[in-house]
């Protein structure tokens, strides 16, 4: 069935719908990655978005039900320039376009996604709607306006507390779209989990007398959860913190820095970061639109993204607190930075704290 995609700057794009055929309308963004396009769908940090893949064969090894980042698709459109329709791979469970359907999420193929992508970088990130149908100017203006993405943290976090067992150190997770891999990287640790929703008060959370406080990855802009920010200002100093993403914006807020939406953002598994304290170069993967651009006043910087120069961690000179913006959880990789998850357990045991970077 013929498909447009119809961007906010007037901008049309035509192909072919695939998966379930409903308009959508979200936030046009575009990922290089090569492989992952399950975990992408299902990344919780994507919700209000339509995702558009750079590499141009999606969908080949298929879908299967073990590398999920959370229970359903949270993507508003996938957009691809060829969909694999006949997916080889021992894993493999079920099609692209059958999942995308069982998600209720609209595709397009047979688009130039190079194009669009070199759009998105050239004038930025813009709404854009997926329709089978034509639409009038008067019609398209008043979707684009309708749509905004103020309440992603509220639609993806836990609605109830929950706990997963272990026999190590007790973490207390705020949950603002937490992928499944920093579950797992935790567990691999033998972490006790207490999961609790975005919404949740700092009493709370200090009641059950942690070891460490985890600020999950999560979607949208952090200027709009002013309620957080208010909860993690109460949870400093309290406990030691470590935060991961949308985590590591809300740290910084929370603590007096500041942050600025990029222009398109940081989507893909080959951004290069340089750890500072390590004085070491390592391949990371990232997704996220906003981006830290001034510390708060005793926090030091201690990751940079090479490719721009933009803030990717930041520790705090006195107090156990540290935040990488990119997910060294990375699934399906790369998995260099996961010593970042041991750096966390280090610092509720003491011993790993803040050290003086030299050039």
């Amino acid at each position: 069935m013929k498909a447009q995609l119809i961007l906010e700057n007037g901008m049309v794009f035509e192909g072919n719908a695939f998966g379930h055929i409903k308009e959508s309308v979200g936030e046009v963004v575009f990922n290089t990655g090569m492989t992952g396009y399950q975990e992408i769908l299902t990344d919780p940090s994507y919700y209000g978005q339509i995702v558009t893949m750079t590499y141009p064969l999606i969908g080949n090894y298929g879908i299967n039900l073990d590398d999920m980042e959370s229970a359903s698709a949270k993507v508003r459109g996938f957009i691809v320039r060829e969909k694999a329709d006949y997916p080889n791979n021992w894993r493999c469970e079920m099609e692209l376009d059958g999942y995308l359907k069982q998600n209720r999420i609209i595709g397009l193929e047979g688009i130039d996604t190079r194009a669009l992508t070199k759009i998105l970088r050239n004038h930025g990130t813009m709404k854009g709607i997926i329709t089978v149908r034509e639409l009038t100017q008067s019609q398209i203006q008043q979707k684009l306006k309708a749509f905004h993405n103020k309440n992603a943290v509220a639609e993806v976090t836990t609605k109830e507390m929950y706990q997963i067992e272990g026999n190590g150190k007790h973490i207390a997770v705020m949950d603002f779209g937490i992928k499944e891999n920093i579950i797992r990287s935790f567990k691999k640790r033998d972490c006790k989990l207490t999961v609790f929703p975005a919404d949740t008060p700092a009493e709370e959370i200090l009641k059950i007398n942690p070891d460490g406080i985890f600020l999950s990855n999560g979607p949208g802009d952090p200027k709009d959860l002013p309620g957080v920010i208010s909860t993690i200002k109460t949870l400093i100093g309290k406990k030691p913190i470590f935060g991961i993403c949308l985590g590591h914006q809300l740290l910084a807020l929370s603590m007096g820095g500041n942050t600025e939406k990029l222009k398109f953002g940081h989507r893909g598994c080959n951004h290069p970061v340089k750890d500072l304290l390590e004085r070491k170069v390592y391949i990371t993967s990232q997704n996220h639109g906003y981006v830290v651009t001034d510390l708060p006043e005793d926090m030091i910087k201690t990751h940079i993204n090479l490719n721009d120069g933009t803030v990717e961690g930041m520790m705090h000179k006195k107090l156990p607190i540290f935040s990488v913006q990119f997910h060294p959880e990375a699934c399906p990789g790369p998995k260099d930075t996961a010593y970042i998850f041991d750096r966390f357990m280090e610092l509720m045991e003491g011993g790993f704290a803040c050290q003086e970077i030299t050039a």
